[in-house]
């Protein structure tokens, strides 16, 4: 059934309807949260990922309460990494993952790879059957995928932000959002960023100041538990 969200929010409450937004959830994956995978090798702080975790697990609960579209986003490369463009594509050069795979041979087509553990969404973030899987190769989630066409196929107008990582993959993907004409907005306590904490505080202003929206996972539930 169709229903209202509003959602207290920063700069100001937004209404939107169930029908019309979506829940995107970027790159939940053992790489980038788990013991061992990814950004553990490269050594960011994973002391965060279990609340992190949690947080998203919980915003989705509350879209799929509130009929709220779901879908996930998994970041990596194929098998064989030919969409990585080899020494002409900035990736090469600018993936983590790609130099260190480099530096460590042991490591070599392990790091965020089809077919590998570190690539798998985390096993608490499980897709429904009717929630789709957008994989990605590059920073931004509309980077030579199928989202966009998705996402008007189905006449969304809004798109709710939440996963890693804050200041890269999932900012570049909200402004990419914005950029396609969607609204969106940011739950900022169900995303982590990768280095210093300066760059969650300059993700969460430039969203709020030029972007869109931020709130925190509470205040979606209560949006989502008061859909009507």
């Amino acid at each position: 059934m169709d229903g209202t969200l509003a959602i207290d929010a920063r700069p100001g409450a937004v209404q939107w309807r169930t029908d019309e937004t979506a829940l995107i959830v970027v790159d939940m994956q053992n790489g980038f949260l788990k013991p061992g995978g990814y950004f553990d090798n490269v050594g960011y702080d994973l002391a965060h990922a279990p609340r992190t975790v949690a947080q998203v697990v919980a915003a989705v609960a509350a879209a799929r309460r509130a009929g709220v579209q779901v879908i996930f986003i998994q970041s990596g490369f194929d098998a064989m990494h030919l969409c990585v463009g080899g020494a002409t594509a900035p990736v090469w050069h600018k993936s983590e993952a790609q130099v260190l795979m480099r530096e460590r041979p042991e490591l070599a087509r392990r790091l965020i790879t089809d077919g590998t553990w570190d690539y798998e969404l985390v096993d608490e973030m499980a897709p429904a059957a009717d929630e789709p899987v957008i994989r990605k190769s590059r920073y931004s989630a509309f980077a030579g995928t199928s989202l966009d066409q998705l996402l008007r196929a189905r006449r969304m107008r809004n798109l709710v932000f939440c996963g890693v990582a804050a200041n890269v993959c999932v900012e570049t993907s909200l402004r990419d959002a914005y950029g396609h004409e969607y609204f969106v907005l940011l739950l900022e306590d169900a995303t982590h960023h990768a280095g210093p904490d300066f760059l969650r505080q300059a993700t969460l202003w430039n969203v709020e100041r030029f972007f869109g929206w931020v709130a925190p996972v509470g205040a979606w539930q209560r949006a989502t538990g008061a859909a009507r």
